[in-house]
């Protein structure tokens, strides 16, 4: 599946996974970066949710990529 993002401003950037069952974000707070991965309960993984805060913008992007691609699942 594919990732497409839905919302970008000033400290968001979010992705939502092409079936709509799972949305991927970054978000630049006010003292770290923070991801986190959401997932319905309609998702073929099941429900879920996870998040990560980063010292750095690289690091969380690099998160970013890793859950693209963990939750990448086949359509």
């Amino acid at each position: 599946m594919s990732w497409t993002e839905v919302r970008r401003d000033d400290r968001i950037v979010e992705w939502e996974r092409s079936d709509g069952h799972a949305t991927i974000r970054l978000r630049h707070g006010p003292n770290a970066w923070h991801v986190r991965v959401d997932r319905l309960y309609q998702s073929a993984e099941g429900r879920g949710y996870e998040g990560e805060r980063f010292e750095s913008e690289a690091a969380a992007r690099e998160a970013v990529d890793a859950w693209k691609a963990e939750y990448d699942v086949a359509e």
